[in-house]
């Protein structure tokens, strides 16, 4: 690849601390293929992570980061037929992301971002195939209009409610996966 070790290395290890990979000792890494349970899980988390973020939000995003966040969300409403699947998944997460930076709690935006990044893949998948232009729409302009209000319950319900499809695709588009994939034999190792 034209790339030295030392490069490929760290990497590597990105990858394997974002849980995209497993490292095997003195066997190559494998692309990581999380459980049902264990993409659930995480997900789950992610969602009491957002929560609490855009909660804080509330009480603490200065009217810039709520207008930042209101940008994201009016160029992904006016963008949204005209990009590809990857480029409106990044516009979402993006949203996200600033809902959590806008906690200003700086260590509830790092495991925000982590869990992101952990799950971006297993989300991106289940997220493509879905036709949730309206509803993913109408709720990041209702959790803009409650944070601009600094209404926390608003927020809690339509964020509630968009995260919930969310931890619920991943799990339909999880499931859908393992009883699609063909039985592999058991090793005798």
């Amino acid at each position: 690849m034209g790339v030295s070790r030392t490069p490929m290395r760290e990497a590597i290890r990105k990858l394997a601390d974002e849980g995209l990979i497993i490292l095997r000792p003195s066997r190559s890494p494998i692309v990581a293929n999380p459980s049902v349970k264990e993409a659930a899980d995480a997900a789950r988390l992610l969602m009491v992570i957002e929560l609490y973020s855009a909660e804080l939000a509330c009480d603490n995003a200065t009217d810039e980061e709520i207008a930042h966040v209101t940008s994201i969300q009016e160029r992904m409403s006016q963008q949204y037929d005209d990009l590809d699947a990857i480029d409106r998944f990044e516009i979402d997460m993006e949203f996200h992301r600033a809902i959590a930076l806008a906690s200003h709690n700086g260590a509830l935006a790092k495991t925000h971002k982590e869990y992101l990044d952990r799950l971006w893949r297993v989300r991106f998948l289940s997220a493509r195939t879905l036709k949730t232009k309206s509803r993913v729409l109408r709720q990041h302009k209702n959790i803009c209009i409650g944070l601009q209000n600094r209404d926390k319950r608003l927020v809690r319900r339509e964020l509630q409610s968009h995260l919930t499809h969310f931890v619920n695709n991943i799990i339909r588009h999880l499931e859908t996966e393992q009883h699609a994939a063909p039985s592999k034999p058991h090793s005798t190792e």
